[in-house]
């Protein structure tokens, strides 16, 4: 399956609707889903605005986060980012937008971490401690590798989710998702793509240890830094393929600038540790 249809679709009949902004920015989240074929699947848009439409590129940002994790060799959500007609408010509009598919299993049901913990953490215990003692220290590892990466500013508790399946007794964290407010997605303008400093630690609305990401990295234990794939000057390419009508060159290269900088920082720190 290709990861990006350029030619336009006709997405009219979908029906959207709004779910909560976490992340403090002006704007809301509109998603939908369909089942044709017996599959389901799931549509998000970039930030919304009910005055401008689709103003964000946060579409984007999980297409190219899709492809840097499967470089890094880490398990996540897939997106498919579709040009498309879209019908929202009675106004119909011309976007891209993000297409996934289902993450659970068959028997399988979804929580949100974050409510998973406070039904069964133990009296005074942290959710940090709470996922190591499940045994998802490596995963809750990982995370804050990859966030600290694309600068994710979203991983609230329920951007984290578990996986039961009661008939075989087997529970789950789910693959990482929801990358769309990470990399620059703040910057709508050429002046603020060129002002912003990619290695600036912006406060993140994280669930799970601080709201640094930076600091998230020192939580993690000597000897247990996730041995991700290397990421090489030539993955550039890979990351930005088929982008070029899409967003500008200069928010494609200031993309690239902070996922290569801040993987030199993370490479030398696995280093020392």
């Amino acid at each position: 399956m290709k990861d990006i249809v350029l030619e336009k679709q006709d997405l009219t009949y979908l029906s959207w609707t709004r779910t909560r902004n976490f992340s403090g920015t002006a704007g809301s989240f509109l998603k939908a889903y369909s089942e044709l074929g017996g599959e389901k699947i799931y549509y998000k848009l970039s930030n919304y605005d009910t005055m401008r439409g689709v103003i964000g590129h946060e579409c984007v940002n999980e297409l190219i986060v899709d492809r840097l994790l499967t470089i890094l060799g880490v398990e996540h959500l897939h997106y498919q980012l579709l040009h498309a007609d879209i019908l929202v408010s009675e106004q119909q509009q011309e976007v891209f937008l993000c297409a996934s598919r289902d993450f659970k299993k068959s028997g399988e049901s979804k929580i949100a971490l974050d409510v998973y913990y406070d039904r069964e953490h133990m009296e005074g215990e942290k959710p940090l401690d709470f996922c190591i003692r499940n045994g998802w220290a490596d995963y809750v590892y990982t995370m804050f590798a990859v966030d600290y990466l694309i600068l994710n500013r979203d991983r609230h508790g329920a951007n984290i989710e578990v996986l039961r399946d009661s008939q075989k007794r087997t529970i789950r964290l789910a693959p990482l998702f929801d990358h769309g407010l990470s990399l620059l997605f703040s910057c709508l303008t050429e002046e603020a793509i060129a002002g912003y400093d990619v290695m600036e630690d912006r406060l993140t609305n994280t669930w799970l240890g601080s709201r640094s990401t930076p600091d998230n990295l020192k939580l993690i234990p000597m000897g247990q830094f996730p041995k991700l794939k290397r990421l090489l000057p030539e993955h550039k390419d890979v990351l930005m393929q088929g982008l070029d009508d899409v967003v500008s060159q200069n928010l494609r290269d200031k993309i690239w600038d902070m996922i290569w900088k801040r993987w030199c920082v993370y490479e030398a720190i696995c280093d020392q540790r």
